[in-house]
């Protein structure tokens, strides 16, 4: 006979939430402009809007991630295919960076290292990772997949052609 209890179990595991330290406060008091990049925190996020009258400087979190060299996307390009078209592929890099950048002044590129047969990106965000990523297998086909980091707010792009 099983004997039924109105009481909970109290052993069960608790997945905390991770934080992203990069992200800082949701609403933040005053209207704040980075001191760096020159982007406003204002009515919830980060813009590209001029502001006037403004008293806070601070610093964004993508020019503290840059500052900091701590990235959110690292993207790996292989094959022989990106050295006979190496300044193609940086501008559309470059502009997929600039197009994102308008939208998002939290998405940039941080550093592009061009090694023999691998180039590795990092970017302050996995907004830009991913498109970058998509756009070069529009552009160029090849083989493109992605993994976001478990636990982090994070991701890895991989194109390869």
């Amino acid at each position: 006979m099983r004997i039924r209890s109105s009481q909970k179990r109290n052993d069960k595991l608790i997945k905390e939430k991770r934080k992203d330290t990069y992200r800082g406060k949701n609403s933040l008091p005053a209207i704040q402009v980075c001191a760096s990049c020159g982007a406003a925190f204002m009515n919830g996020r980060w813009t590209w809007n001029e502001v006037e009258n403004h008293s806070i400087k601070t610093m964004c979190p993508a020019c503290r991630r840059i500052n900091d060299n701590y990235p959110a996307g690292f993207i790996e390009i292989k094959g022989n295919f990106f050295a006979g078209h190496e300044e193609e592929i940086s501008n559309l890099i470059r502009n997929t960076e600039r197009l994102e950048k308008n939208e998002r002044p939290l998405e940039r590129i941080i550093s592009m290292k061009l090694e023999k047969n691998i180039t590795q990106l990092t970017t302050t965000g996995v907004h830009i990772a991913r498109r970058i990523g998509e756009a070069l297998a529009r552009s160029y086909q090849g083989n493109f997949s992605f993994k976001y980091l478990s636990g982090e707010k994070g991701i890895r792009v991989y194109w390869e052609r």
